[in-house]
């Protein structure tokens, strides 16, 4: 059992040894390229290919050979069969021209003569050559500036009236375009004084401006059958997406909202890829797609991620997305791309572990997950979903459905539980109160209250005055003449007065030792 765990761990990760070119040179190489990098593939390629063609050109002069030997027999059935061949070509073009002549309109006086109008320009064409013709302008060296926008248009017209070449030619002069500019640029005396700095932004706005101008024609081009893989590679896709993050040796928690988010930017980005047209623009989102997957092994892991853990969880994105046009999209940078963009970087790095990905997609087997044959097949076929599967073969949309239950049924138990302690804390509110109730009652009882009479407040005026008053009467203000003699015997009358009616009252002496004792009057 460990055994077969430890196979399945080797079956989705890849040593970084493995990435590089096969030949030796310390470039990232590629499975399109039989695993060597762009440049050693391209030396094979060439050497390869002027091989087969004088094969091919010695095998064909030795089948024509004979056939001149035999005379003129042979001669007159070969006229006779080019003569079919022409009239059947003459009977398909006859039935064509009578189809479109149902469609033509029947000319009238209002109708003009039709006149073929030039190709119109894309949008996204007239903005890159907009940001091409302002780049030029700030070279502020107007010879080097014609002289560029010379050699990248005329390539370009080269390209578009030659579109009967196969694909393979047609990569072999944009990498031939892309040598050639470079050494010219390195080497003629119109560029002479340009930093490193400024050969590489021209060569990545040449670049950038010769594939968006001829994206159409040489994307998905005829002459591949890279529309059968696209098609073949989607439908392996769709029959994989019972496939779960664990199967694939990578844990994910696709629970976590911030995780979930990482993800969904992460199927976004190469989604957008097909969305692109210039080779930069499509590794950026490749780069950035695999940005996004370290930030997701990062947040699940609590820690770093390292490079054994990407290459599985790419593989995972890859069946998540299932991106429009991949093998057109991947043999479209592959052929096309500015060999140095490929072969070193990150850029070259993200774009070799998207071919290895590609690659594990297409070969996963049931060994592969660790499951029997027939399992494997039942999977594959929809007859039958892994154990613990649920609501992630759904939609989105019915996922998060799902997802929104599972929190509604959440906060209903919350709630219940917040109801379950108002009752309690309400009945413990009335416990509470009757015993405070009974408790003030056993006051009451053991200390009754005593209603005392309401103090009265006194008035001294009042309480001191009649006949029960010892006080003396209070004095009466009189009136005082200037004259000084008659205010001296005011004065005495008064004071005799006044003796006169302390002798009528007892006198108290009060003795050191508290008892009182009365005065004699005699006196």
């Amino acid at each position: 059992m460990a055994t077969s765990a430890q196979n399945k761990k080797k079956t989705f990760h890849i040593d970084e040894t493995d990435l590089l070119c096969k030949n030796g040179c310390g470039f990232y190489g590629n499975p399109a390229w039989q695993g060597f990098c762009s440049k050693c593939y391209r030396e094979v390629y060439q050497t390869a290919h002027k091989a087969q063609m004088q094969h091919d050109a010695a095998k064909e002069a030795s089948q024509i050979s004979p056939i001149l030997k035999k005379g003129p027999q042979l001669a007159d059935v070969r006229a006779s069969f080019s003569k079919f061949e022409e009239k059947k070509t003459q009977q398909v073009n006859k039935r064509s021209n009578t189809f479109k002549s149902f469609l033509r309109k029947t000319p009238n006086k209002d109708n003009q003569p039709l006149v073929k109008e030039p190709r119109r320009i894309s949008a996204e064409s007239q903005k890159i050559g907009t940001e091409f013709a302002e780049f030029l302008k700030s070279i502020k060296r107007k010879p080097a500036a014609l002289e560029i926008s010379k050699l990248v248009r005329g390539f370009i017209e080269r390209v578009q009236h030659n579109q009967e070449f196969s694909i393979e030619d047609l990569s072999e002069m944009v990498q031939d375009f892309y040598t050639s500019l470079n050494d010219k640029l390195n080497s003629q005396p119109v560029f002479k004084g340009f930093t490193s700095e400024v050969i590489d932004k021209v060569m990545d706005f040449a670049e950038r401006y010769i594939l968006t101008r001829l994206y159409p024609s040489i994307f998905c081009h005829p002459s591949t059958n890279d529309e059968e893989r696209d098609l073949a590679i989607q439908n392996r896709i769709r029959s994989l997406h019972w496939i779960r993050a664990p199967q694939l040796d990578t844990l994910i928690n696709e629970n976590d909202p911030a995780i979930r988010h990482e993800l969904d930017s992460a199927i976004t980005d190469i989604i957008e890829l097909d969305s692109k047209r210039a080779t930069q623009d499509k590794l950026q989102c490749i780069v950035s797609c695999s940005k996004h997957i370290f930030e997701v092994l990062r947040k699940s892991k609590q820690g770093p991620a390292s490079a054994d853990e990407f290459l599985p969880a790419l593989i995972y994105i890859v069946l998540k997305a299932n991106p429009p046009l991949l093998q057109s999209n991947i043999q479209y940078i592959t052929r096309f791309a500015n060999p140095t963009r490929l072969m070193s970087g990150e850029e070259g790095y993200y774009f070799t572990n998207l071919c290895c990905a590609v690659s594990f997609v297409e070969s996963i087997n049931a060994e592969s997950l660790n499951i029997s044959n027939t399992d494997f097949e039942r999977y594959m076929s929809g007859e039958a979903v892994p154990p613990g599967s649920g609501n992630e073969q759904i939609c989105k949309g019915l996922q998060m459905m799902y997802d929104n239950l599972k929190v509604l049924a959440e906060l209903r138990q919350r709630q219940e539980k917040v109801m379950a302690e108002v009752l309690q804390l309400q009945a413990d509110m009335n416990e509470f109160k009757e015993n405070f109730i009974k408790k003030v009652d056993e006051a009451k009882e053991r200390t009754p209250l005593i209603i005392r009479p309401r103090k009265v407040k006194v008035d001294p005026d009042i309480a001191y005055s009649g006949q029960n008053s010892n006080l003396p009467s209070p004095l009466t203000p009189l009136k005082v003449h200037v004259d000084n003699s008659h205010v001296a015997i005011v004065a005495e009358q008064m004071l005799v007065d006044d003796l006169s009616d302390l002798q009528g009252n007892d006198n108290v002496m009060e003795t050191k030792d508290g008892s009182e004792e009365m005065e004699p009057t005699g006196q």
